[in-house]
């Protein structure tokens, strides 16, 4: 028997959310339905999501950055096709096929001259994990440095490496001789880093959870400090990498040259999860030092054909459509567009980032009305305010956006790199309507507690399940 797609799809059409509660995470589920975040999508093209009433969203969401190139990329559709009809012998695994030699060399002919070496891996917290083992092995070191507010992924070693306790909770003891330090902080870098036992310093050039940024003059310092007392100097451009922030790597910025890059995400051109480290020589060959280590550290699916595929055909977008260059000039034009916002608007505070990775901060406003009701949803629940800007956006004006982190109010703008003027002029006009009324009145406030009061009802009605 033949298996056929649509009619799986056509048979449990409208009955996504049912099955998650059955069989995968019904919390996510009660929050999806409570802020009325519950569409039934059926298309990704480019910047926008289509769902079954044939109602379009602009996805400022881009699956956390793996949509760089937006969905249905029809390059890197085709160049899977072709991968899958030339039958290629995956996973041989005693074998070195061409595909992944090819992907390492493309990588690291992008990156700084001192790395000459790749590892692939399957996603962004894997890439961590593979950090930390490296660092560790390479420097004969035990401590890892990391700072608050951090993300690197939700996997063991990574989640030792997080400055949120809302993912550490509950899953404590973590690794041992991870080290927390302020972001920013160069004096506190270097007390932990003169102790002489420091493998590795793992940062974010801009931290997703939040859209934080250390002032320029801090980049070069980190570096300095970490070639001085023996440390790699490890950055994660899971994110912010292959062109999100204007450049290839956002590390580029300030001319900066880490011992470790970790990358996922658009590598995968939004289809085959993939992802892979960064190292020089002297790093990768201290850890596969000898035949009887050639095969130390794998993982099953690592150097998978269609992977490979995908993320050559990834790169290959990014050069032939200008992406980087792309990306600066709309990245510009949107900070430009967002500016007469924040001089119109007190309570948005700041519009932060670099390229099409944009924070917006709210903080409250000093005329008595607005400001009274501001402290009163934080009172409710800290951070309360952004949803009521995310909220609106979507059901309003069909954009998905996301809060950058738990408890703060800042919204993360994460478009598709492919974005161009109209939806720029889209979003921040959305984003003026939206603020209007969150200054003028508190309609706002009504409007988003009915939507999640009547999901809330909408959801205790008993589902029929097949």
């Amino acid at each position: 028997m033949a298996f056929d797609l649509n009619a799986v799809l056509g048979g449990y059409r409208g009955d996504s959310f049912d099955l998650h509660s059955r069989f995968l995470n019904p919390q996510l589920v009660k929050v999806l339905r409570t802020i009325g975040f519950d569409r039934h999508y059926v298309r990704g093209e480019g910047s926008y999501l289509i769902d079954d009433k044939g109602d379009r969203y602009l996805d400022f969401l881009s699956g956390f950055g793996v949509y760089a190139l937006g969905r249905s990329h029809p390059v890197i559709k085709d160049a899977l096709h072709q991968a899958l009809d030339a039958d290629l012998p995956n996973l041989v695994q005693l074998d070195c096929a061409v595909l992944p030699g090819l992907l390492a060399e493309a990588l690291v002919g992008r990156a700084h001259p001192g790395i000459e070496r790749v590892t692939f891996c399957n996603s962004g917290a894997e890439a961590t994990e593979t950090a930390i083992k490296f660092a560790r092995c390479a420097t004969g070191r035990g401590r890892i440095l990391y700072c608050d507010h951090a993300f690197h992924g939700l996997t063991n070693g990574a989640l030792s490496l997080n400055g949120g306790s809302e993912f550490r909770n509950g899953f404590e003891p973590l690794l041992p001789k991870c080290d927390r330090i302020p972001f920013g902080d160069l004096d506190a870098l270097a007390r932990e880093l003169e102790r002489g036992d420091v493998a590795a310093f793992v940062v974010e050039p801009i931290q997703g959870k939040g859209v934080y940024m250390a002032p320029d003059g801090y980049w070069p310092e980190v570096q300095a400090l970490c070639r001085k007392h023996g440390a790699l100097l490890a950055i994660d451009e899971v994110q912010t990498g292959l062109g999100r922030t204007g450049r290839f790597f956002c590390h580029e910025h300030w001319d900066l040259q880490p011992d470790i890059i970790t990358i996922s995400k658009a590598l995968s051109g939004g289809y085959i999860p993939v992802g892979a480290v960064l190292t020089s020589a002297k790093t990768f060959d201290a850890v596969y030092d000898s035949m009887d280590r050639a095969v130390v550290h794998s993982s099953t699916f690592s150097r998978n054909q269609l992977a490979m595929v995908a993320g050559l055909a990834t790169l290959g977008v990014i050069d032939d459509e200008d992406i980087v260059e792309r990306t600066r000039l709309n990245g510009d034009r949107f900070v430009e567009a967002l500016a007469p916002l924040v001089e119109k608007y007190e309570v948005l505070h700041e519009v932060r980032g670099k390229g099409l990775m944009i924070g917006l901060e709210f903080v409250a406003p000093s005329r008595r009305g607005p400001r009274t009701r501001f402290r009163m949803m934080e009172l409710a629940r800290k951070g309360l305010f952004s949803q009521l800007i995310v909220v609106p956006l979507f059901h309003r004006h069909r954009i998905l956006t996301q809060v950058a982190a738990d408890n703060v109010n800042i919204i993360k703008l994460l478009p598709p790199l492919i974005i161009g003027e109209a939806e720029i002029e889209l979003f921040v006009a959305a984003l003026d309507d939206v603020l209007s009324d969150a200054e003028r009145s508190s309609g706002l406030l009504v409007e988003v507690g009915k939507t999640m009061t009547m999901n809330t009802l909408r959801r205790r009605k008993p589902a029929s399940h097949r």
